[in-house]
Formats: C-alpha cells, structure tokens, sequence
C-alpha cells in the first residue's frame, strides 16, 4: 500500500512515529508483560479510588504530606545523631529550561489564539467544524464519567488501539481512506450549497452597512 493510501499519507510505520523507543514498545505489547502489569496496577487504582471514596488532589496531597514529613524528621534526626542528610539531587530550575518552556508556550499560546480567531470572524470553516466537534466531543464525554474513570479509560485506549492499528493497519486505512474520501465529497457539496451562499449573504450585508 502506497503512502497516499496511508492515513496522513504517512511513510513512517507505527512504531516509528511513536518514537521507536521503550514508550513504543510498551504500546504496542511489545513488552507484554509490562503492558499488562501496567493495566492491571491501574485498574487496582482506579478500583481503589472508587471504593475508597478518595480523589487524586488529596491522594496526591496526602502522599506529598508523608513524604515531606518523612524527610523533614529524617533530616532534623541526621542532624542531631551525626549521620548524613537525606540524599535529594539539587532541586533547580535554569534559566535556560525557563526560556525554553517559555517560549514553546508562547508559540503553541499564539498558534491556539489565531487559529481561535480565524475561527470567530470566520475565516476557516473547516477548522470552525473541527473544533466544533471535538467541543461537543468533549462535553459528552464529561457529561458520563468523572476525571480519574476518564483518565484509566483513555490509558487503555493508549495501550490497545496503537498495537491493534498495527496489527490490521492495511484494513483500517483502506476503509478510513473511502470514508475520508465520502466524507469530503459531503463537506464539498454543503460548503457549496450552504457555507458559501451564507458567507456570500454576510458580505452583502456588511457592503450595504
């Protein structure tokens, strides 16, 4: 299969495009046991933060509290006996990672407010239906479960739908390609009939304003 007919017209294989590294690996079972072991001590989490009426801000805050604690008496009982300190790495931040992450958020930030204002005055509808539709997406989804059930969900999907992908890859991008292929022939003939007839009908407005 040619890589026009590849999703994205994609040259690269999967495991490739997932960085080709241990991450890779763990995605696409080629670390079976790993993967699973993966599955299995979320789902004992998620289970017990179901039954245990507990949620991630105060697990992660009690956690943090007994790890402070233990250090801080750790330290103040070293201190005082003549042993060593807790052996913590130097907690620094430089400024050239600041600068860095600065500016990746800064780019990424003015990419997301043109793209949000090309939308608002209408000047990209196909970006207007996709964000539509992932908004809509979103809501649904929130609307049925809650944060910690969404995130165990969306790690299985990480850990099965890659590896399947790659395991019927030729199937699933020949049948995307027609769907793809149906789909813009449909957004063709709306944008036609309809998208372009209300832009048309906006700029009249405007010129006898």
């Amino acid at each position: 299969m040619g890589s026009s007919d590849r999703l994205f017209n994609r040259q690269r294989t999967v495991y490739q495009i997932l960085g080709g590294g241990p991450v890779a690996d763990v995605m696409l079972w080629r670390q079976k046991n790993l993967t699973v072991g993966i599955l299995l001590v979320t789902l004992a989490a998620w289970v017990v933060f179901e039954l245990s009426g507990y949620t991630l801000l105060s697990l992660v805050s009690s956690v943090f509290l007994l790890l402070v604690s233990i250090l801080f008496l750790w330290a103040k009982s070293a201190a005082i006996l003549n042993r060593p300190a807790p052996p913590l790495p130097d907690l620094y931040l430089s400024e050239e990672i600041v600068n860095e992450v600065a500016a990746f958020i800064r780019t990424r930030t003015n990419t997301l407010l043109q793209v949000s204002q090309d939308v608002a005055l209408g000047k990209d509808s196909k970006m207007f239906f996709k964000v539509a539709a992932c908004l809509w997406l979103i809501s649904f989804v929130g609307g049925l479960t809650d944060f910690l059930t969404l995130g165990y969900i969306s790690l299985v999907i990480v850990l099965t739908v890659p590896a399947l992908y790659e395991q019927y890859e030729d199937n699933i991008d020949r049948y995307s390609m027609m769907s793809y292929r149906k789909l813009r022939l449909l957004y063709m003939k709306l944008d036609e009939e309809c998208i372009s007839k209300v832009q048309k009908w906006i700029l009249e407005k405007r010129k006898l304003s």
